[in-house]
């Protein structure tokens, strides 16, 4: 579990600062209002754009769309033609190290006040707000425990929510492992406006895990949860959705034929369904979990 991610804290969007882009917007499925807290993109950073195509577009028939012709190392990632996520080249980004990884994008109303709280609250300004055109205006963040992640406020308005689950492949969770669940929690429920509350959670060890979900208009938004190992950094985990053990058990034995590694193998999770962890050629970790037709959906936990 060590191996998940290294990280360093110098995550420059220089590509960002020196050449102003226009990224599409992350959904058309909107009525115009934004919602706070809500996970609404996911942007994968690889040293590996090529390598990444094709295990993802193998693995869950992710299908990629470049913008290089529009001067940007960014490609749009969609699943059954919808939107899901983007991915940007690393060798465009001014890093000191390899910073291959998933970076979830939350909502918020106001992308100045988010970087104010972040600083208030002990975390690091990686990117402050710029404009990407018709997406909106996004900001990149460590938090006072070293997770990254980026808001976006959009300039459209944010994606509806739904009662229906995601297509297999696509996202269906967020959760940060974190080694101050306390402060943590306090922070991206101010940062988020968003509710919290504790549940009583067991591993499968039988140790008791420090849970808690933030909950934003009545649904639940992510999840916070103590570091799985104390030695782990600080990180959050977006989980794509498999609809079942067999199913996942399939997709484990491909992903080292396609260049990955399995990091974690399929366990079952005491919310329900079974959690594997892997990564794609670039390294950048994410989490597959079983969630049938079958069970509720997580907003109804």
């Amino acid at each position: 579990m060590q191996r998940l991610i290294t990280l360093g804290l110098g995550l420059f969007l220089a590509a960002c600062s020196s050449v102003q882009y226009n990224l599409p917007v992350v959904s058309s499925d909107t009525d115009g209002s934004r919602r706070s807290g809500k996970f609404i993109w996911h942007d994968l950073i690889s040293d590996d754009p090529r390598g990444s195509e094709a295990f993802y577009g193998s693995l869950f028939g992710w299908e990629f769309q470049s913008l290089e012709l529009l001067g940007a190392n960014y490609w749009i990632i969609s699943l059954n033609g919808q939107p899901i996520g983007g991915m940007v080249e690393q060798a465009g980004i001014a890093a000191e190290r390899d910073i291959s990884q998933w970076m979830s994008v939350m909502s918020v109303a106001d992308a100045e006040q988010a970087m104010a709280q972040v600083s208030s609250a002990g975390g690091h300004v990686l990117r402050e707000p710029v404009s990407i055109g018709d997406r909106g205006t996004i900001a990149v963040f460590a938090d006072a425990q070293g997770a990254h992640f980026a808001t976006l406020t959009t300039a459209s308005g944010d994606p509806l929510d739904t009662d229906a689950l995601p297509d297999e492949g696509a996202f269906l969770w967020h959760e940060l492992w974190t080694s101050d669940v306390s402060q943590a929690t306090s922070f991206y429920a101010e940062l988020g406006d968003l509710d919290a509350q504790a549940l009583e959670v067991t591993s499968a060890d039988g140790d008791s895990v420090d849970f808690r979900v933030l909950r934003g208009n009545k649904l639940t938004r992510a999840g916070i949860r103590s570091l799985p190992e104390p030695d782990m950094p600080t990180m959050w985990m977006p989980y794509l959705r498999v609809t079942s053990l067999d199913r996942l058990e399939t997709l484990l034995l491909q992903v080292p034929e396609l260049g990955g590694e399995v990091l974690v193998p399929a366990v079952p999770r005491p919310s329900g369904g079974f959690v594997s962890i892997i990564a794609g050629p670039s390294g950048a970790p994410v989490a597959l979990q079983t969630w049938g037709d079958d069970q509720p959906l997580i907003e109804d936990l």
